[in-house]
């Protein structure tokens, strides 16, 4: 691990004066961002811990949405009264992440700030277009994801909440890598007010929308028309745990049993 300054923030001001000055790193949970430093993988040079800034973190409804405070831990989500009851598939979603340990240091704003292909936050994001918060302005859920751990995001912008819209319904379906329960493919199904979403994470190098399968449950919400789209492998991930046509199939088959799910 390479020598590293610790700053700890007081407030998003402090953490955003010191980002802007040292041109480090933020660490929420650290669950990502520690990992990679150990592996050599990320030098930051500086880290600005987020921890202590009691407003980044709760949960709260605020009309038709749900507002997620960008220290929530995935343990809060999943255990949450207030996402069970407006955002079920939320809140299952994050029960799924990683281990126990993992949800009870990890938080949302740490993993849609890191951007992993295959995090399952992402797919939650894009799939209720949700609004990420942040200390500058407000993003849409289309116009965050930017590539491979790239986000829209500036060097000195923090994450200060994701605000999800409550679906009509929405269900959640992976395909879990066994050892590090990542999506190798996970879809996230959502009948919004502005019609069905579609969002994929995991088998390509972002969460995206799958407009295909999208078109298909506009003119029939069925599992068969989910399942019958057969989606391009020339753009999807292709590595030892799977192939890009295997990722193809598996986005139709998740699609249609994400669909099963709401039923």
């Amino acid at each position: 691990m390479y020598a590293v300054e610790y700053q700890r923030a007081k407030s998003v001001a402090d953490a955003t004066a010191a980002l802007a000055k040292t041109g480090g790193k933020a660490l929420a949970g650290g669950q990502s961002l520690v990992g990679a430093m150990k592996l050599r993988l990320a030098n930051p040079g500086t880290v600005v811990d987020l921890s202590g800034i009691a407003e980044l973190k709760g949960i709260k409804k605020e009309g038709d949405a749900i507002v997620i405070g960008a220290l929530t831990t995935h343990a809060d989500v999943a255990a949450s009264p207030i996402v069970k009851q407006s955002i079920p598939a939320l809140a299952s979603l994050a029960e799924g992440i990683g281990d126990r340990q993992v949800r009870n240091r990890g938080t949302i704003g740490g993993s849609i700030a890191n951007n992993d292909p295959a995090a399952d936050y992402p797919a939650a994001v894009v799939g209720l277009n949700a609004t990420v918060q942040t200390n500058k302005r407000k993003i849409a859920a289309d116009d965050f994801f930017k590539g491979l751990y790239e986000t829209a995001l500036g060097a000195d912008e923090i994450i200060t909440a994701v605000s999800f819209p409550v679906a009509k319904k929405a269900a959640y379906v992976k395909f879990p890598q066994p050892a590090s329960r990542f999506a190798l493919v996970g879809v996230f199904v959502a009948q919004t007010g502005g019609g069905v979403r579609v969002a994929v994470t995991g088998a390509s190098s972002h969460a995206h929308r799958a407009k295909p399968i999208e078109d298909a449950l506009a003119k029939s919400f069925t599992v068969d028309a989910a399942k019958a789209v057969k989606i391009p492998a020339d753009h999807l991930n292709n590595d030892l745990h799977g192939s890009a046509e295997y990722r193809a199939h598996l986005v139709s088959v998740l699609a249609g049993r994400a669909v099963a799910a709401m039923a």
